[in-house]
């Protein structure tokens, strides 16, 4: 992976944990308002596996799968095009999915869910080919 992919990776995951957290907690909010305030111990379990959680596991894997294209130690692997294109789907969903119903909810009740969409969509129309611009 060149530096340029390396520094793209780097600046997609910063940006997706940051919305990523604001949907976290969002959604723990109203989590706990039905079922009573949770440890922080006791969150992670919830987040992998209670059904509330679920859309948001799209996200939490590409995070992942950055995370792992970053510690790929061969300059020849360059994994950032498929993780591009990912991260386009997710903060521009197909519409009528649960995950596109959830994250468009968040975007209207969250001005900091606003914020780090806007600041991943320009991050990703600087990654568009001049083809397609």
């Amino acid at each position: 992976m060149n530096d340029r992919d390396r520094a793209l990776l780097t600046e997609l995951r910063q940006k997706l944990l940051q919305l990523h957290k604001t949907l976290i907690d969002w959604q723990r909010e109203d989590y706990e308002g039905q079922y009573g305030r949770l440890q922080t111990t006791q969150l992670l379990q919830v987040i992998l596996e209670n059904p509330q959680f679920a859309w948001l596991r799209a996200m939490s894997g590409l995070i992942v799968s950055i995370d792992e294209a970053l510690d790929v130690k061969s300059p020849d692997v360059s994994e950032t095009g498929p993780l591009v294109a990912k991260a386009r789907e997710l903060i521009a969903p197909e519409p009528g999915s649960h995950y596109a119903l959830r994250y468009h909810a968040a975007l209207q009740e969250l001005p900091e869910a606003v914020l780090a969409h806007r600041d991943l969509v320009q991050l990703l129309k600087l990654q568009r080919p001049a083809s397609n611009a």
